[in-house]
């Protein structure tokens, strides 16, 4: 049933939930460059980081809702072009201040595609099919926290503004593919009109549905597990492992490839196995991988290859539970997906903020800090689904 149109629909929508992370992640290769061209300390460029986050995270809990009301089409449009502006200004910050303000300009912007993407899927598609689809998109919004950091490595033989170039470029082309292949799929006559109380009492009524806030709470949590990762990379990569700025690729490439293998695996299993089995297996495996990644982290010796392969290994099961995890929260509530979908990006963000601001930097003085940390979020992930009706197999369909 994926003819040519509904393929290039998916893999808009997917290229439409990368911007993000690329924006989080294709500038951390840059850290020491950009510490010392713009006479700043690792805290403050760090802060670029938080002041990114933080609004992106506020801003997940509008976009969905301004789509609602709107129309999808227009809420990307205006997203995309303010983020793009806000990349520019990065391009020519001439100070660490400077660069803050056009930061936070591209976190309350940079959301727009990722939530809206997600509201378009379960749109546009239904049961399993959905579930192929989101699969698909999950894994271009894994793969580019995991390319970024190659992709910024890169730019970084031009210079550090070349990465926000990037960014602007990137935004510029995803707008261009939305507005020219997809379709709107919020008709006028079922918008709703935009208020702030309408908004408060969808959020009363997306976060006071039990399964649903289990569900996105599993799935920030899992995602967290395998980011922080990501947000301590500059500190892992090049402190702790002691490799350079232009040798990230070491551990994004085989963690892109477990990503890649993970939702490819995710797609085929779906509808040949229910949810509850998939969810158990994955879960499973990346407990495994956690658990190693402790014991290698505590060995008394240092090794890239050692401490990236767990890494690697566990993007496979947490690309195998998004999908089913994504649909299942959005179905939760069919008639304010836009809402729903923000409410997940939200916790997803919220955590990921959390990571960046506070435990990160608490915990990567040391490989077994980092390790311990993939492991706490994961159990609060597994925690969050054994108590949800996802996992209640005479519930699962």
């Amino acid at each position: 049933m994926m003819r040519t149109s509904s393929i290039l629909t998916v893999y808009v929508l997917a290229a439409l939930t990368a911007l993000a992370p690329f924006a989080i992640d294709t500038y951390l290769p840059a850290f020491p460059m950009m510490e010392h061209d713009l006479h700043a300390s690792t805290v403050d460029i760090q802060h670029s980081l938080t002041l990114y986050l933080l609004p992106y995270a506020f801003m997940t809990l509008f976009h969905g809702a301004i789509s609602d009301a709107i129309g999808r089409i227009a809420t990307i449009r205006w997203g995309l072009s303010i983020f793009i502006l806000a990349s520019i200004g990065c391009v020519f910050a001439p100070n660490v201040e400077t660069l803050w303000v056009f930061r936070i300009l591209q976190g309350l912007s940079g959301g727009a595609g990722n939530v809206v993407a997600r509201a378009m899927v379960r749109d546009l598609f239904e049961g399993v099919q959905a579930q192929r689809v989101m699969a698909t998109v999950q894994m271009l919004f894994v793969i580019a926290p995991a390319i970024a950091p190659i992709i910024g490595g890169v730019m970084l033989g031009i210079h550090w503004q070349a990465i926000f170039a990037f960014l602007a470029l990137y935004a510029a082309f995803a707008l261009w593919a939305a507005i020219k292949y997809l379709p709107e799929t919020m008709p006028v006559e079922k918008r709703q009109p935009l208020s702030a109380r309408r908004v408060i009492q969808n959020y009363q009524q997306v976060f006071s549905h039990r399964e649903f806030s289990l569900l996105v709470f599993a799935i920030g949590a899992t995602f967290s597990a395998f980011f922080l990762y990501v947000l301590a990379s500059p500190v892992f990569l090049i402190q702790q492992l002691g490799l350079t700025s232009q040798q990230f690729a070491y551990m994004f490439i085989p963690t892109v490839c477990g990503s890649v293998f993970g939702s490819l695996l995710a797609k085929r299993v779906a509808g040949r196995f229910s949810p509850q089995t998939i969810l158990k297996f994955a879960y499973g495996w990346m407990a495994v991988l956690a658990a190693a990644n402790v014991a290698v982290s505590a060995l008394p010796f240092i090794h890239a290859s050692l401490n990236i392969l767990p890494i690697a290994l566990f993007t496979i099961g947490m690309a195998l539970v998004m999908p089913i995890l994504s649909v299942s929260a959005l179905d939760c509530h069919p008639k304010i997906r836009g809402t729903a979908a923000s409410g997940q990006a939200f916790m997803q963000m919220l955590l990921s903020t959390v990571s960046a601001g506070m435990v990160v930097p608490l915990v990567w003085s040391h490989p077994l800090g980092l390790a311990s940390a993939m492991a706490a979020y994961l159990m609060l992930g597994w925690l969050a689904i054994r108590r949800s009706h996802l996992f209640d197999q005479q519930q699962v369909v």
